[in-house]
């Protein structure tokens, strides 16, 4: 009888002292874990950031093309004599410059908000966010049934 006491004993204390020292084993796995967690991150946000700044610079490049091109058709429209034929590509014109110039607005507004695009997703904040769009006015006529 003193013999199984014994080797209950000597089994419980080699299971604790191997808890132990599998516990001891797992707490720098884990703070090398957090390290290799947090080198990943810090690749993975490196990646983005130079990923952003080729979308930005090529975006900048088709900035610079739409705006020369822009330009072209101003000169073009200057040198139309028919009124009729004048005033189309004018108003062509027209719609592009709008259209250039909402696209270069956003641009900027995009370089400004950085590679997270945003507060919370890595970017600084935006420094003026726009107002919130107000909800469409309800309907003022009632269909008939």
């Amino acid at each position: 009888m003193k013999f199984q006491s014994l080797l209950l004993v000597l089994m419980l204390t080699l299971a604790s002292v191997a808890w132990a020292q599998d516990t001891q084993s797992q707490a720098p796995a884990s703070s090398s874990g957090q390290s290799s967690i947090s080198q990943t991150r810090s690749a993975h946000r490196q990646q983005i950031m130079e990923m952003h700044k080729q979308e930005m610079d090529a975006a900048k490049a088709d900035m610079a093309k739409m705006k020369s091109s822009l330009e072209q058709m101003k000169a073009n429209v200057a040198k139309i004599s028919n009124a009729d034929e004048k005033a189309r590509w004018q108003t062509n014109v027209d719609m592009w410059e709008t259209m250039v110039g909402h696209m270069d607005r956003m641009l900027q507004h995009m370089e400004s908000m950085g590679p997270g695009m945003g507060p919370g997703m890595g970017g600084p904040p935006a420094p003026n966010p726009p107002p919130p769009y107000p909800p469409p006015p309800p309907p003022t006529e009632k269909k008939p049934q």
